[in-house]
């Protein structure tokens, strides 16, 4: 059996967050031994000059005996930077004036700050991984 069937027979269910340049890949996964565990990934896409990409991942581990410690502290980071800062991102990139000067510049799907197309985004295959 190849490594791409022991991956999909390892896959259970998974869900999916596109957010700008990074990708979250939330996949729950089942151990030799028939457990489930989740495996958490950041994908992040960074194009070259040449316009080639690559893409830099990132794998946290999840085992359901750390659910509930990760969970607390989990809400409690969270609620702590909602609490001392707000809702509202702060960044030069989601300043309200932002778009504004970026209108001027580029189409809707035009190039980004960094010179790449922004409109579509193309899924990354960990099979390769």
């Amino acid at each position: 059996m190849g490594d791409k069937d022991i991956m999909d027979q390892e896959e259970i269910y998974s869900k999916v967050l596109r957010a700008g340049r990074r990708t979250y890949f939330f996949d729950v996964r089942s151990t030799k031994a028939g457990d489930y565990y989740l495996t958490i990934t950041e994908s992040k896409k960074f194009t070259h000059d040449d316009g080639s990409f690559h893409y830099k991942k990132h794998k946290i581990y999840l085992y359901k005996e750390d659910f509930s410690a990760f969970r607390e502290i989990m809400e409690e980071m969270m609620d702590y930077i909602i609490d001392e800062k707000g809702q509202e991102v702060i960044s030069e990139r989601h300043q309200k004036d932002f778009k504004k000067e970026e209108e001027n510049d580029t189409s809707e799907n035009g190039p980004s700050e960094n010179g790449t197309a922004t409109g579509n985004f193309t899924d990354v295959d960990f099979d390769d991984i």
